[in-house]
């Protein structure tokens, strides 16, 4: 399939010249050839289809704020080859699950969701649907065991994953179907952890659709039931939750007394290796906290999204970083410093074109257009 390098430079209503001078500055310190030889260059990518090697390929991507995918440059990572699960003694039909087909199931979850988090969901979207599909079509054929109840389980994790991305992606309701999909699944598991979790993460396909009372009404019922029969890290995750969903709903007090439960509730080791899909430590809480400030409009998120953009390291979380950086250009804005606002929502917008996150442009073309 040809790129779509020349239908880029034709949205941006760039002139060739435009073009490589967005590729110096994407470049920096690297020297790059003449200006004829990279008009030559760009001919060939945009008239010919020319190949894109790795170094441009980054560079243009940078200069579009796009990524490599959307650009036509790069392929979608392959899927991996289906997880052989049929027992021959059993009827086709049917599928006997063993822990080893289980472990195997784990273990593609967690790589999909550590891609996630580095790359963000333009890249692994497809991937994670189709693994979401696989473990689906091997539970709608196994036998009764406490294997298929584990199983249920990663289907669960791993259609919440995807709901996310859905959501990532600006695609409202593929993400409530996913979270359908991840509520049922966490049910037949018998796992209140994952039922919670997923509950509480579908109220957020709720404040992306303007229903802000709903997505607190929903949130909070899911913290309710998970009582003390969950982790303290997904108890306190939970409350941050609520918090958001308050800040939401502009009752600043109400979400600091939810954020503060969290704090309070977060262990001194919150890592917990049966919530993979958790990641809530001092740092991630005082991102969370700064996120709700910003969105009260409150210049005080500005010292907790600080801190928590130094502990992350630039460049290590995409989409998270994306989401710190709106949070910041807020809470400058609201202080009335256009400067530094606009600078973070335009690191953003870079961000946000490599990691394909629809929702996040959304929140910088408001910011840039102010």
């Amino acid at each position: 399939m040809p790129n779509r390098l020349a239908q880029a430079r034709a949205e941006a209503k760039w002139t060739k010249s435009r073009l490589i001078h967005e590729l110096r500055r994407a470049a920096r310190s690297t020297a790059l050839p003449t200006d004829e030889s990279l008009k030559r260059r760009i001919a060939v990518w945009e008239n010919q289809d020319g190949a894109v090697s790795d170094f441009y390929r980054d560079l243009l991507c940078a200069a579009y704020r796009r990524s490599a995918v959307e650009l036509g440059i790069a392929d979608v990572p392959a899927l991996p080859p289906p997880t052989p699960a049929l027992d021959d003694a059993l009827p086709v039909a049917f599928t006997r699950l063993d822990p080893g087909v289980v472990a195997l199931l784990r273990d593609h979850t967690q790589s999909i969701r550590l891609l996630d988090r580095r790359l963000g969901g333009a890249l692994t979207f497809k991937q994670t649907v189709a693994h979401v599909e696989q473990i689906d079509g091997l539970l709608r054929h196994a036998l009764p065991s406490a294997h298929r109840e584990a199983a249920a389980d990663e289907l669960g994790q791993a259609a919440a994953l995807a709901g996310w991305q859905a959501l990532d992606s600006g695609d409202v309701r593929e993400a409530w179907r996913l979270h359908e999909l991840a509520t049922a699944a966490a049910r037949e598991s018998g796992q209140a952890a994952g039922l919670a979790y997923a509950t509480a993460q579908q109220g957020y396909v709720l404040l992306d659709a303007g229903q802000a009372d709903d997505a607190h009404a929903l949130i909070t019922r899911a913290r309710a039931q998970a009582a003390t029969a969950v982790p303290s890290v997904l108890l306190a995750w939970l409350h941050a939750a609520e918090g958001e969903s308050l800040a939401a709903l502009g009752r600043r007090d109400g979400a600091l007394r939810a954020l503060d439960a969290a704090a309070d509730l977060l262990p001194t080791d919150a890592q917990d290796d049966s919530l993979p899909y958790v990641m809530l430590g001092a740092d991630h809480l005082a991102r969370w906290r700064g996120h709700c400030l910003a969105r009260l409009g409150d210049g005080d998120a500005i010292g907790d999204l600080m801190s928590a953009l130094n502990a992350m390291g630039e460049g290590q979380y995409g989409r998270a970083e994306v989401g710190l950086r709106v949070d910041l250009a807020l809470a400058f804005a609201a202080r009335g410093d256009v400067g530094d606002s606009q600078a973070h929502a335009r690191r953003a917008a870079e961000l946000a074109g490599r990691t394909g996150s629809v929702r996040q442009r959304r929140r910088i073309a408001q910011l840039l257009a102010a």
